[in-house]
Order: C-alpha cells, then sequence, then structure tokens
C-alpha cells in the first residue's frame, strides 16, 4: 500500500496558454501558470503518494471548466478553486526562437485569479488549508495580488506556518508584474523568509538581488531562517544548499531544446515531491534535472503524462 505523505497545494494562476510555432502562423491552445505547472509535476513524481490541491480564482467560463478538468486529469484536486461568475482567466502567448528560447506576452490585467484572497475567501483557505504538510508558491503569486490581498497572503502563511504547515517559494522575478524593483524586492524577501524551502533561479536572483553566484544567493536565504536553497541555474549545475550541506548537481545533458517553458517549475515539482518522498538532495535534484530535460524537448508548459 501507497504510504500517503500529507496534503500538497500550490497557490497561484492559471493561464489559457496560446504557443506559437517557429512559423508564426500556427498555434496550440494549452493551458498553464508556474505554479500549477509545479503542481502537475509535483503530482505525476508523487505517484498518488500525497494529494495535490490547486488554490485559484477562475470564472464560470468554458476556458475555466476546460482548466478544472485538465488539472483533475493530471491528479491535481480543484476542490480550492474559488468561481467567479462574470470572471475570466488570464491569457499569455508564447513566441519561441530557433535556439527554443522563448518570449511571453500577457493579458491578465482583470484575471479572475486576481480576486482569489479578497474579502471572506481568505478566512475559508485559510481554513481549507491548515492541515494540508506543504504550500508552494512563487513570486508571480505575490505579484499579482493587489497589495491588501499580498497582506492578508502573508498573514494568512505566517499563520499556517504557526501550525506545522511547511512554505516553499520560488521568487520567480517578472518585472513587468510590479510597480518597481523595490517593490519586489521587499516582497519577495518578505515572503522567502516565511519559507522552509527556496528555490530560485539564479538569473532571476542576480536580476533582483544584484547576488553573484549560487553560494550568495543560498548565503542570503539561509541568513533570513530558510531551511533549505535550490538555486537553478538551465542547464548548469543546481546547488542544493542548507546549513549543514552543500551538493553541487549537474544538469542532465541534452541537446533536445524545443521550448523551455515550464523548465523550472517541472524541476521545483519533482524536487519537492522527492523530498516529501524522503529523498536526499542530491538525488531529489538530479531527479529533477531529469524531467526538466524531458520538458524543455516538449512544446508547452505540461508534457503528456
Amino acid at each position: 500500500m501507497t504510504q500517503q505523505l500529507g496534503r500538497v497545494a500550490a497557490i497561484g494562476e492559471c493561464m489559457i496558454e496560446i504557443a506559437l510555432e517557429r512559423d508564426g502562423r500556427t498555434a496550440t491552445l494549452g493551458y498553464g501558470g508556474d505554479t500549477l505547472n509545479c503542481a502537475v509535476y509535483l503530482s505525476r513524481a508523487c505517484e498518488a503518494a500525497a494529494s495535490v490541491s490547486y488554490v485559484t480564482a477562475l470564472g464560470t467560463d468554458p476556458f475555466s471548466d476546460e482548466m478544472v478538468r485538465r488539472w483533475e486529469r493530471d491528479g491535481v484536486g480543484a476542490s480550492l478553486v474559488a468561481r467567479l461568475p462574470g470572471s475570466l482567466p488570464g491569457l499569455y502567448v508564447i513566441r519561441t526562437d530557433a535556439a527554443g528560447e522563448r518570449s511571453f506576452y500577457y493579458w491578465r490585467q482583470n484575471a479572475a485569479a486576481r480576486e482569489l484572497l479578497d474579502d471572506e475567501r481568505a478566512g475559508a483557505l485559510e481554513e481549507a488549508l491548515r492541515d494540508f504538510a506543504l504550500v508552494y508558491l512563487s513570486g508571480i503569486t505575490v505579484a499579482i495580488l493587489r497589495p491588501e490581498a499580498r497582506a492578508r497572503l502573508l498573514g494568512l502563511l505566517e499563520r499556517l506556518r504557526g501550525h506545522g504547515v511547511r512554505v516553499a517559494f520560488d521568487s520567480n522575478y517578472r518585472p513587468q508584474l510590479w510597480r518597481d524593483a523595490d517593490e519586489a524586492r521587499a516582497a519577495t524577501r518578505q515572503f522567502g523568509a516565511l519559507a522552509s524551502v527556496v528555490l530560485p533561479s539564479r538569473t532571476d536572483e542576480e536580476q533582483l538581488f544584484g547576488d553573484r553566484g549560487p553560494r550568495a544567493i543560498a548565503a542570503r536565504w539561509l541568513d533570513a531562517g530558510v531551511e533549505e536553497v535550490v538555486v537553478k541555474d538551465a542547464g548548469a549545475p543546481a546547488w542544493v544548499i542548507t546549513p549543514h550541506d552543500t551538493e553541487i548537481v549537474p544538469a542532465q545533458p541534452t541537446d533536445d531544446i524545443v521550448d523551455t517553458t515550464a523548465a523550472g517549475d517541472s524541476f521545483n515539482g519533482t524536487y519537492l515531491a522527492q523530498r516529501l518522498l524522503g529523498h536526499c538532495l542530491g538525488d531529489a535534484a538530479q531527479a529533477a534535472h531529469r524531467v526538466a530535460a524531458r520538458v524543455i524537448a516538449h512544446r508547452g508548459a505540461v508534457m503528456p503524462g
């Protein structure tokens, strides 16, 4: 019998995804968002050993209905999704160059997910998450919220930690979502300091905080009280650092790069699943690299299961 490891929730935004082919004239319709992508890969890697739920707000439109159906097919529960009549999900378009690097274009200003922490929903969400083992969120989760909702989320996470819920956080810095870099730095520090595990990308951290290299990035987060830092660096080794251990884990070699969308998200989900399953730091990072290498050989955020 599979041992149950508890319940995991990812908080954030899923959007309608239009992935353009390289000819720029044909496209594939999908659904994606950084925390949703992480939840899917976490669920797949746990293989039913943990129950994974997604926390967001959607409309009552056909696109929202299809998102929920897809999440549930991927093993991600939707019982904590708020459905808001008259609202719609956000939308983004991916353009990919010849090297597989992507550019994103967003339409999300009035997306339903921005309303997630409004009014009475914050209290109900806190009650629902109180007995979860782990809650995952990203800098994008934080950035899309209005300041008052952001403050509610911060307080919610602080209280959940008091109930023994662990928090995992990826800073995932997107400058266009913030008023300015000072606002982004302040919020990232606040939310990251609540986390037991932080999984940042080197380029994001260097751009936002001016750190030089994975060791400096990890040191800053350890100084903030984080227990485990995993610094991702595209095709370079990942650095996994705790107050007592340092593991430098080479990436999985691959020349088959089609689309780098969700490389970091799939790494995060797989890594967290491996750690929940009891694997050591290095083995968890190796498994995460293997999945990320498969993901970037597939167009779009979520490859077929």
